[in-house]
């Protein structure tokens, strides 16, 4: 048996939580985080929460925004 499929076997036998886990730090692995990025994406979030919040932008239900997208790509 190669030995990523008994890691796969071994792994699928978790629980769900360490397996969670374990995919997580798989995915980090693979593109690891980059803290200037993260920050930028942060302060991105909360500017986006305050113009909710204040009213400065509407938003639009996502029903409407997937029907939009149908009706554009139909």
């Amino acid at each position: 048996m190669p030995k990523t499929e008994k890691l796969f076997e071994d792994a699928v036998s978790l629980p769900v939580e360490d397996r969670v886990k374990l995919i997580e730090k798989l995915l980090e692995s693979t593109n690891p985080p980059e803290k200037e990025i993260d920050e930028w994406w942060k302060n991105e979030a909360e500017k986006r929460v305050k113009e909710i919040e204040s009213g400065e932008v509407d938003t639009i239900p996502g029903e409407k925004v997937f029907g939009n997208i149908k009706k554009r790509f139909k």
